[in-house]
């Protein structure tokens, strides 16, 4: 998916919020994220069974999820159309992290992305066009960063430096 390259309605904070809704609705952790031409191949875990009771601790499954642009541009359709009808509009784990890790790469406006989550930690790895070649850069996002940045989200959205990142 190029997010710069096509449709203006497309960012980063948008298209990573409504993937991270719909990877809170599947129950997954600990992903993995890829950017590619047509999507994004994102690998995680999900765990069913459990019964809350200590006893059982279900069973964990990788899983392995193929999105396209179109099924992005659906989950981006179906949030704004949800947005303000819920009963209880706070987002979710990955909506309200992946959000504000994409509002700062809205900032740096990279070619392609890849990430890895683990424990509420990020690590980022972004590609972006250079004098005469492209460089990669590593961002790491440590769980304290992003509360600190899901705190100070209302705030950002309001600033002018759309690479605001806590110290």
């Amino acid at each position: 998916m190029r997010i710069y390259e096509g449709s203006p309605r497309q960012d980063w904070e948008e298209v990573l919020r409504c993937v991270g809704a719909y990877l809170d609705d599947r129950g997954m952790r600990g992903v993995v994220f890829l950017e590619t031409d047509k999507g994004f191949i994102i690998q995680g875990t999900t765990v069913t069974g459990t019964t809350g009771s200590g006893e059982s601790m279900g069973r964990s499954d990788r899983e392995t999820l193929n999105l396209e642009d179109e099924d992005v541009g659906g989950f981006m359709d179906d949030a704004m159309a949800r947005r303000g009808r819920t009963p209880d509009p706070t987002p979710k784990h990955y909506e309200s992290q992946m959000r504000v890790i994409g509002r700062y790469l809205d900032g740096l406006h990279p070619r392609d992305i890849f990430f890895f989550e683990l424990d509420g930690a990020y690590i980022i790895r972004i590609t972006q066009a250079g004098q005469g070649s492209l460089k990669q850069e590593l961002i790491e996002f440590t769980p304290t960063d992003i509360a600190d940045l899901i705190a100070r989200a209302p705030a950002l959205r309001r600033s002018t430096d759309p690479k605001a990142k806590p110290a």
